[in-house]
């Protein structure tokens, strides 16, 4: 369909284009408020800065479209497909995207607040800055993604995908991971304080910096994974496996320690709950002084 054509029927009144051919056409700050496009053609479409909200592309096929800028606040994007497709600034408060297909999308600085994206891909994505309030991304693949400065606060990430993603700098205060495989994955100045990451799998991941103050890590396993620097002040380590992790001046003032594992823990320069003190030097754990540094060398 030509997009004069499709112009004059909207204003004409006219809102049910389903299954309209769209592919490259160039519909950049066009208005078209709750319009019917489900099952619609927009391969390579240009729709940057136009006015899509409550419009329905439910299964629409929008991979590689120009979407930057884009309002679509309260739509429906339902199983859509938009691999590769650049939604960059695009404003999608309260959107419905469950199911939809977005690997490798540029996503960065978007605003989803409130979106549900209910087992959405979301691999290799770019989502940098992105605004994930109060989102859904229960069973969400984000594999490989890159979250970095992302605003996630009072998101459900219930048996979502995490693997090799880029959490850096994001702001993740009072975020339920529990039990979540996080093995590996980048959280370096994270904001993380009163999280629930109890039970996780944090085996290597970089925390370094990160502020995980309250922070609940009963029982996780923190193996080979880098804190220097990080604040868990009043944070719940009991039963934590620690062993090989790097607490170098972390401040770990009122943090708990009860059970832990810290068999190799480095600690050198770290701030210690006292009340564990005693406990932490019969752990065998490394913490040497200068002077035992210099013993050591000189011995061996």
């Amino acid at each position: 369909m030509e997009v004069s054509h499709l112009l004059r029927l909207y204003e004409a009144g006219h809102r049910d284009f389903a299954g309209v051919d769209l592919s490259g056409a160039d519909l950049r700050g066009v208005t078209l408020i709750g319009v019917n496009l489900t099952g619609a053609n927009l391969i390579g479409a240009k729709l940057s800065r136009a006015f899509l909200t409550k419009s329905d592309l439910t299964k629409a096929s929008l991979n590689w479209a120009e979407l930057n800028f884009v309002k679509l606040s309260e739509g429906k994007l339902v199983d859509a497909d938009l691999t590769k497709a650049n939604l960059s600034g695009a404003f999608l408060v309260k959107s419905k995207l469950p199911g939809a297909k977005l690997s490798g999308a540029n996503l960065c600085a978007a605003n989803l607040r409130e979106a549900n994206l209910w087992g959405a891909n979301l691999s290799g994505a770019n989502l940098q800055r992105i605004n994930l309030r109060e989102s859904n991304l229960s069973g969400v693949n984000l594999n490989w993604a890159n979250l970095s400065e992302a605003r996630l606060t009072g998101a459900k990430l219930y048996g979502a995908s995490l693997n090799s993603v880029n959490l850096s700098r994001a702001f993740l205060k009072g975020l339920d991971l529990g039990g979540v495989d996080l093995e590996g994955v980048n959280l370096r100045d994270a904001k993380l304080t009163g999280a629930n990451l109890e039970g996780s799998n944090l085996v290597a991941a970089d925390l370094s910096e990160a502020m995980l103050r309250g922070v609940n890590l009963k029982g996780a396993d923190l193996r080979s994974a880098n804190l220097v620097n990080a604040c868990l002040e009043g944070a719940d380590l009991s039963w934590t496996i620690l062993s090989k992790a790097d607490f170098s001046d972390a401040n770990l003032s009122e943090a708990k320690l009860v059970g832990a594992n810290l068999e190799g823990t480095k600690l050198s320069g770290a701030i210690l709950p006292s009340e564990t003190l005693n406990s932490v030097y019969s752990a065998n754990v490394v913490a040497m002084t200068a002077f035992e540094e210099a013993v050591e060398q000189m011995v061996g």
